[in-house]
């Protein structure tokens, strides 16, 4: 038996004041979810990326709808590429008047068992989740670490702690993403800048239920402390925690959103 969806919390202007990047936030998964929170806790502009043109454009309109007195910038970009990351970052410096939250959402699953996997079906999931973290993160310190101020979140998973088959190669680009961030946590807080993460375990969206059979998802949901799969806007929810200044004594930390069951 599950328990029933909580309602929608509103905003309380969390992110008051501050600006916001965001990566793989077209659609309506957890990216876009969270650039819906920032801008409802009060940002006080935002970009978006990601590497679809089509939905990217989307969102930024459906954002803009939201709240048409906050600034709404996008740009694709492929997280696998330092020379666009280096251009995100450059161009969300410019039209954010400076980078004060990042939020590295891009990731890349899949299911297949080790012994079926190629090599590039391995790189490319740890090249997407756990190095784009990395480059995103690695360019936005550059620009944080002069105004001694930020905060970035990242988005982990539940199976960086916990076992899946055929999710190695997720579950250990989600784990690298874990122990990234504490260490560039702890890099980061010597200048005054935040570095945490979320842990999710199975948010439910559009995308997803394209990806896996209702069969599937009806077990993992069944597992979870609620019995049921999170909503993407309660993820975001403690994303915005994290990038604001309620989180400011947490570093190098993974909140999980979810019942971990490690």
């Amino acid at each position: 038996m599950s328990v029933p969806v909580p309602d929608y919390v509103e905003g309380h202007g969390l992110l008051k004041g501050r600006s916001v990047l965001i990566t793989a936030a077209a659609g309506v998964g957890i990216g876009f979810a969270a650039a819906k929170k920032a801008v409802e806790e009060g940002c006080r502009a935002i970009f978006i990326s990601d590497i679809h043109e089509r939905r990217l454009g989307e969102a930024a309109e459906r954002l803009k709808a939201l709240a048409p007195s906050t600034p709404v910038f996008h740009r694709i970009c492929n997280v696998t590429d330092e020379g666009e990351v280096q251009a995100l970052v450059a161009a969300a410096e410019e039209r954010l008047g400076g980078i004060d939250v990042l939020i590295n959402n891009a990731g890349l699953g899949g299911l297949k068992n080790v012994v079926d996997m190629t090599d590039e079906e391995w790189l490319k999931v740890i090249d997407v989740t756990l190095t784009g973290t990395m480059r995103m993160t690695r360019a936005a310190l550059k620009v944080m670490i002069p105004r001694k101020r930020g905060a970035i979140v990242n988005n982990a998973s539940v199976l960086g702690w916990r076992a899946q088959k055929g999710q190695s190669h997720y579950a250990a680009a989600k784990a690298g993403v874990m122990a990234f961030t504490r260490c560039s946590g702890l890099e980061a807080a010597e200048h005054g800048i935040r570095i945490n993460a979320v842990s999710p375990s199975i948010a439910m969206h559009d995308f997803l239920k394209k990806a896996s059979t209702p069969e599937e998802l009806e077990a993992l949901s069944k597992v979870e402390a609620f019995g049921r799969a999170a909503e993407v806007w309660e993820v975001a929810n403690v994303m915005m925690f994290l990038a604001s200044d309620y989180a400011g004594y947490m570093v190098g930390e993974i909140v999980s959103v979810s019942s971990q069951r490690a």
